[in-house]
């Protein structure tokens, strides 16, 4: 969840950017790559789940427990097939199980399993194709889950091509402003220093990237003893398709959030 102060509404009406008049404040000359730059929150997950990104014909690493199933699932997608050697000794073979209605794998090692590792290959029922290597440890279950870049992209795309470019802008601002994630989107959270722009200190929150949009939320905070005016299209830099901003008018010492939404593709 993202909570900012006097974020907008979910129903609020984001601007869409154009050739607008600069505001009091005026900040295009802001490098916004420098924040863009800011180191991802490396969080750790609640549960010693293990997730994985891989693409056609990639290696997937993992570890698979040595006492307890272990569970592997395509985020999006099933498994089709698995292929792998059979030696015909009890100590040196593991178990492949295919589970059909969700279309998951389970693997089970023999108590004393000679090789330390599990390798096999995978091919999903959208034709992609996985080399697992996994290490054999731990005597909990695990789960193992596994996400194809290209098929979030296909999602990422026919959410954004349901509308024009402007309107999935205003449809991207609206479900960032409530902490929603569209469709196929990958969600960066930020851990990133203030910049200071005069009496204001501007921080990248998230990032949600799509197949050709890429939205932002920012948070701004006025540093200053007097109250400050930001004009949305002001702040947003050139080529912006659009942008929100919580609160206009921060109070000395107030702080709002501006969502706004780039083109990643417009110079492709």
């Amino acid at each position: 969840m993202i909570a900012e102060p006097n974020a907008p509404a979910a129903d609020a009406t984001p601007t869409v950017a154009g050739d607008a008049q600069s505001g009091e404040l005026n900040l295009k000359p802001f490098s916004f790559a420098t924040i863009a730059a800011a180191l991802a929150l490396a969080g750790s997950p609640a549960f010693a789940d293990q997730f994985r990104q891989a693409a056609d014909n990639a290696q997937v690493d993992c570890v698979v427990s040595a006492r307890e199933l272990t569970r592997i699932s395509l985020i999006a997608d099933a498994f089709a097939s698995v292929s792998k050697i059979t030696t015909g000794y009890p100590y040196n073979d593991f178990t492949v199980t295919n589970e059909p209605v969700r279309g998951d794998i389970y693997i089970s090692v023999p108590d004393g399993f000679a090789p330390g590792r599990v390798t096999f290959f995978a091919t999903s029922k959208k034709g992609f194709v996985y080399k697992f290597t996994c290490k054999v440890a731990g005597d909990e279950a695990e789960q193992v889950f596994v996400s194809n870049p290209a098929i979030a992209g296909e999602r990422a795309q026919s959410w954004e091509a349901k509308s024009s470019p402007r309107d999935a802008a205003v449809r991207l601002i609206q479900a960032m402003a409530t902490s929603a994630v569209p469709d196929g989107f990958q969600v960066r959270q930020v851990a990133s220093d203030p910049t200071r722009v005069g009496d204001l200190s501007v921080r990248l929150i998230a990032e949600y990237r799509g197949a050709r949009l890429t939205g932002k939320v920012l948070r701004i905070d006025n540093r200053a003893a007097k109250a400050v005016v930001i004009d949305p299209a002001a702040v947003a830099p050139n080529g912006s398709l659009a942008v929100s901003i919580g609160t206009a008018e921060l109070a000395p010492h107030g702080a709002t959030t501006i969502y706004l939404v780039e083109d990643a593709g417009a110079g492709a």
